[in-house]
């Protein structure tokens, strides 16, 4: 009798192991084939769109080609200037070759007519630069040498250490420069990074403002949400359905119909000030002003994001069994103990959860601060879409948004530290 242990085989004689391995990557295949759809729609609806952001966050070829949208062809400009460059290091001032090479350009840009595109991609480190090329392209052929008297001659703005180092910035079309400018910072004319001039500096109050006011927001949901959701999750299920199609009718109304209808309540001859005109609580000519102002975009906004704190709370308060409390109370702690100590470590998963998803999309809201915040109400979601669409300095906009997934991005990694993502309860 053979001591070989017999190899086990399908009614069709097949090896059962090479049998199970076949029907488990037919089920993979099949499950890839599923999720296939999906997957393909976040690529191409969100990663691709990302990526290309990242990527035109850092890259701004306008000083060192042009493409022509009609054939696709790319021309080369400032060549002798980014030769020039590549040749001496920074900090180099410019000399008879530099100038030289300056006015050869300017020559080549008015053929090309293109001295526009690249004195808007140097008006983005310099401001008031655009006019610059555009005034020297037109002369550019009454240049003659030395041109490191005649070029500073016809515009003493040449001779400004800020425009060469702008230039030679701008002779790679790979740059940091947009996310210096996005933190309010600049180089110098020695390249050294420096805060810009205090009366200049924008982005860092607006992005201080943006998440002040997201942290507000986020505060007042939780303390007008904790209550809806103990009480939905403490009634008979029938009553706590029916009171939760109120908070859910929000969803089923257009977003720019509950701004424009706060917008009727909040303004001046709106319908709160007229309520309190009439009650004798202020006078007519005392109406306080709650619209294009932070007052008004904290108050629209918590309307709109409430219910996305008030589900969160609700899915974790539900399971908590009411008899923890009581049991508690039994013991002899206080209503208050009983909460603090039993009830209140048990929501954290939703408190975090429902924290985080109002921050996140605090942070980004662009509509509603755009319709109701005026000067002193705007994030920097709107500044964000002033320059993709009014300035096209689409760079900018696009290390501004980098920065701001960043800061997401940290606050999700926060989260998982803290709570851990598997204890998110979202609904």
């Amino acid at each position: 009798m053979s001591d070989a242990p017999a190899h086990l085989t399908t009614a069709d004689g097949q090896p059962l192991q090479t049998a199970l391995a076949r029907s488990q990557a037919r089920l993979r295949r099949r499950a890839f084939l599923l999720v296939a759809p999906l997957f393909l729609f976040v690529l191409i609806t969100f990663v691709v769109p990302i990526g290309q952001m990242l990527f035109q966050s850092v890259y701004n070829p306008g000083f060192i080609e042009i493409e022509n949208r009609d054939t696709g062809e790319v021309t080369p400009l400032m060549t002798n200037v980014t030769a020039w460059f590549e040749a001496n290091p920074q900090g180099t001032a410019p000399d008879e070759a530099a100038y030289a090479a300056l006015a050869a350009d300017l020559k080549h840009l008015k053929e090309m007519r293109a001295g526009g595109v690249v004195g808007e991609r140097i008006n983005y480190d310099v401001p008031g630069t655009r006019s610059l090329f555009t005034s020297s392209v037109r002369n550019a052929d009454k240049l003659e040498p030395p041109y490191l008297e005649s070029v500073p001659a016809a515009d003493a703005r040449w001779a400004d250490p800020l425009v060469w180092r702008a230039m030679r910035s701008a002779s790679s079309g790979f740059t940091v420069q947009f996310y210096l400018n996005a933190l309010d910072l600049t180089r110098d004319g020695n390249g050294e990074i420096v805060r810009i001039d205090e009366k200049e500096r924008v982005y860092i109050l607006l992005f201080t403002r943006t998440l002040a006011l997201s942290a507000a927001i986020t505060a007042i949901c939780l303390v007008l949400a904790f209550p809806i959701a103990h009480l939905l999750a403490t009634l008979p299920l029938a009553k706590s359905n029916l009171l939760m199609v109120l908070v859910l009718l929000p969803f089923w109304t257009s977003l720019l119909v509950r701004t424009t209808s706060w917008m009727v309540l909040l303004q001046s001859q709106g319908v709160v000030n007229d309520i309190m005109v009439a009650l004798g609580i202020i006078g007519d000519d005392g109406r306080i002003q709650m619209m294009y102002n932070r007052i008004g975009t904290i108050v629209a906004m918590t309307h709109i994001l409430l219910p996305f704190m008030v589900l969160p709370l609700y899915s974790v308060m539900r399971p908590i069994p009411p008899t923890y409390v009581r049991a508690a109370r039994s013991l002899g702690a206080t209503s208050w103990t009983a909460f603090r100590r039993v009830y209140l470590p048990q929501t954290l998963p939703g408190i975090a959860a429902g924290a985080l998803l109002v921050f996140i999309l605090a942070v980004g809201y662009y509509i509603t601060p755009a319709l109701v915040g005026g000067a002193d109400g705007q994030l920097i979601s709107n500044l964000i879409a002033f320059h993709m669409q009014k300035s096209l300095n689409w760079s900018l906009a696009a290390a501004l948004a980098s920065l701001l997934l960043f800061g997401v991005l940290v606050l999700y990694w926060l989260y998982d530290r803290l709570i851990g993502i598997d204890n998110m309860k979202l609904g």
